[in-house]
């Protein structure tokens, strides 16, 4: 398993790209938007790791922007932990095996999550391109937030 990111809702993006970028020093290394799901996604690497050529391995803040308006209170501005696996079936039945809650189980082979004792939302990504869809997982429901 390798750490990936760790997701923050953002309110607006030139206010917090000012405070990541130009006051903490992180970089900007790509972005994405997303018509149908009405949002925008920021990645930032810290200074050291863009200019070692690092930042494709190195742990990445993701700050979401969704278009839509929406007050974030109760910590609903923190997002997730992301962790990439080699394979995200086996993965996540031994988390089901463990007595872990599938929050969101991986009917596309990519993404899944699960949530810590605390509550903190957890995102399982397939390494590499999605795995073919498969049962159970294919025709599995939502259980709970994640």
């Amino acid at each position: 398993m390798r750490y990936l990111h760790t997701m923050v809702r953002i309110r607006d993006i030139d206010q917090s790209l000012d405070f990541y970028c130009g006051k903490l020093g992180m970089k900007e290394v790509r972005r994405s938007e997303s018509e149908a799901g009405r949002y925008t996604l920021i990645f930032l690497a810290a200074d050291e790791d863009v200019d070692a050529g690092k930042s494709v391995a190195a742990p990445l803040v993701e700050l979401t922007f969704n278009w839509d308006p929406e007050e974030y209170d109760g910590g609903r501005n923190f997002g997730h932990l992301a962790y990439e696996v080699d394979d995200i079936y086996e993965t996540c039945q031994r988390l089901m095996d463990a007595g872990v809650t599938i929050n969101r189980p991986p009917r596309d082979g990519r993404m899944a999550f699960v949530r810590s004792p605390d509550g903190i939302s957890i995102e399982i990504l397939q390494k590499g391109g999605a795995k073919s869809s498969a049962e159970p997982w294919s025709s599995m429901k939502n259980t709970g937030q994640w």
